[in-house]
């Protein structure tokens, strides 16, 4: 899963998930953000270690505070488009699903087990659970067991919160680089597989180009 990074970029035994050499000359072309992406290294290299609550709150944080929130017209040009991290990174904005899957892979390269995590549309009620006014939204979900109340990281929210105690939300589906689900059960069974979400799909693929397996 991970790549030695070039040690003129970040600091020496940084290893990241990315093809150092595509990095690199990304990197130098990005010119004012690339310190974005050389302080996300060395988030990942100073808490590989660490344990899985200090890894959650450390990228949580990380991204929750780096990157703007803009909707992809303002930043792409598209009413719909999924960012890579180094995307997101190198924009420094974007979307609730672009927080999201800079969250996932970041936690991916920090050794959390894809079956813990799972990325979840849902439908948020802006204002708090009272509220009428709702709209789709993604958020992160991290599963210290299978029959655990997921953990939620979110842009809307810096605060790490069980599922329980986030009533506002309220989730229409899961999926992750395993498959597509029709709940968000850690147990529930996958109803097909990430070629049914063509965005997920054509995510990936550029992902993959960018160096993550």
């Amino acid at each position: 899963m991970r790549l030695v990074v070039v040690a003129a970029l970040f600091c020496a035994g940084s290893v990241l998930a990315f093809d150092a050499a595509k990095l690199a000359a990304r990197v130098q072309a990005a010119g004012a953000a690339a310190p974005v992406v050389r302080d996300w290294a060395k988030l990942l290299d100073d808490n590989r270690q660490q344990a899985i609550d200090i890894k959650l709150r450390k990228v949580n944080d990380f991204f929750n505070r780096r990157i703007e929130f803009a909707d992809d017209q303002g930043v792409w040009g598209k009413s719909d488009f999924w960012a890579t991290p180094f995307e997101t990174m190198l924009k420094g904005k974007g979307d609730c699903e672009d927080f999201v899957i800079a969250k996932y892979f970041s936690l991916l390269d920090l050794d959390v087990p894809d079956t813990q995590l799972r990325l979840i549309y849902v439908r948020a009620r802006l204002g708090g659970p009272s509220s009428a006014v709702q709209q789709a939204h993604m958020v992160l979900a991290y599963y210290p067991s299978p029959d655990a109340d997921p953990l939620i990281l979110d842009n809307l929210l810096g605060e790490i919160r069980p599922a329980a105690r986030r009533s506002d939300l309220a989730p229409v589906f899961s999926f992750n680089r395993q498959g597509v689900f029709a709940g968000v059960a850690a147990s529930s069974q996958a109803a097909g597989g990430t070629e049914r979400l063509s965005a997920w799909q054509d995510l990936l693929l550029r992902a993959r180009r960018e160096g993550f397996d």
